[in-house]
């Protein structure tokens, strides 16, 4: 089996770039900032990053495949690498330093492709994540200064801790109910958002997480990162991977009843 280490090498470089990137014009007073057809912000510096990972990827991987978030697909071929160049763009655009870089490697194999490395960069939290297959998950500043993630190991609900994004796409997929119950059996429940929560799934600092609606950037990274630290992720329907257009992550002893609980409808 490869072992992926030298992807995830490059990865960290290509990280490094981003993070310089887009904490140069973090909390810019002249920063541009564009709505997209979905309505969902995008400025200058999510543009700048994938640009920046997309010309080093041309250089370092030129038979890999690309997907991003602002500049879609190019290329073809097993490989391919994901990225979204700010997750939390809203909080970006606002100066909340939630946000981050997410890289990720897939490969093709049964079923479709599934990824093998990702990192999740959160440079205005001081914070990286990363993870490649058969080799675990780990936090730290770079590959040398380390620490290995394992989820917790809480098996019922009244002690876990309940991480999501926000109300209203619950609302929309008539899975509100389920969730508000959901919600009344846990013993915290906090809406950190976006990518947070899953890493800290990863770290073991929360137990479950789900939001409702996502795409392919926003979890491929943050796929391998929970699995690779002992969790489970999967969509709403249950499928592993992030291929559902939602997520469900867990220590692994709480899945069936987050999802039991998410996918209960009036």
């Amino acid at each position: 089996m490869p072992d992926y280490l030298d992807d995830l090498r490059l990865a960290h470089v290509l990280a490094d770039a981003a993070d310089a990137a887009t904490m140069d014009r973090f909390k810019a007073l002249d920063l541009k900032v564009e709505t997209k057809p979905d309505m969902t912000p995008v400025s200058e510096a999510d543009k700048a990053a994938e640009e920046l990972i997309r010309g080093q990827l041309q250089r370092a991987r030129p038979r890999d495949s690309v997907l991003g978030e602002e500049y879609g697909v190019e290329g073809t071929g097993p490989r391919r690498w994901v990225i979204d160049p700010i997750d939390g763009t809203k909080n970006y655009v606002r100066g909340v330093p939630v946000w981050a870089t997410l890289i990720a490697l897939m490969e093709a194999g049964e079923g479709g492709h599934h990824p093998v490395v990702g990192l999740v960069s959160a440079p205005a939290l001081g914070r990286r994540w990363w993870a490649a297959k058969g080799h675990g998950a780990f936090t730290g500043r770079n590959l040398t200064s380390a620490s290995r993630l394992h989820v917790s190991g809480v098996s019922t609900l009244a002690d876990a801790s309940f991480a999501y994004s926000s109300l209203s796409g619950w609302e929309e997929q008539d899975r509100l109910d389920g969730f508000l119950d959901l919600s009344r059996q846990v013993w915290r429940t906090r809406a950190y958002g976006d990518f947070w929560p899953y890493m800290m799934v990863a770290e073991g600092s929360v137990d479950i997480c789900a939001e409702p609606e996502l795409s392919l950037w926003d979890m491929a990274a943050p796929a391998i990162v929970v699995t690779e630290a002992g969790g489970t992720f999967t969509g709403l329907d249950g499928r592993p991977g992030p291929h559902s257009g939602n997520a469900a992550a867990s220590n692994g002893l709480l899945h069936d009843e987050l999802l039991g609980y998410l996918n209960r409808r009036q």
